[in-house]
């Protein structure tokens, strides 16, 4: 394995969101990232400590995932995302979407106080 693979991470972990007690529930929704209230793997999304800072980018593109996001909260529609990055997929601006909110999902976000 070259160390540009070893240093590159794919997103393929999983995400558990399941109730603990439950099974985890497998069907045609888990695939591809899908939430179907047990588990999602991210297939597009990648790190590597040397390119970007290592922070989470899109097919080893670096487009990071904050920066679609960001395009997203400021209006911008998906076909216009892929049409400002050309590199981009529709699949990747909606894989990026669900990257953010498991992301938030998985940790505490500090609140103003008293709330």
């Amino acid at each position: 394995m070259s160390s540009s693979a070893r240093q590159r991470r794919l997103y393929s972990h999983t995400f558990a969101h399941a109730d603990p007690q439950s099974e985890p529930q497998t069907g045609p929704g888990q695939a591809g990232g899908s939430y179907n209230g047990a588990a999602m793997e991210f297939k597009r999304i990648t790190t590597d400590a040397t390119q970007m800072g290592g922070v989470p980018c899109l097919r080893g593109l670096r487009i990071p995932v904050a920066t679609v996001v960001s395009l997203v909260a400021e209006g911008h529609s998906a076909d216009r995302i892929v049409a400002l990055y050309p590199d981009l997929e529709l699949e990747d601006v909606r894989e990026a979407l669900l990257f953010a909110a498991e992301a938030v999902r998985e940790r505490t976000l500090p609140l103003a106080a008293g709330q």
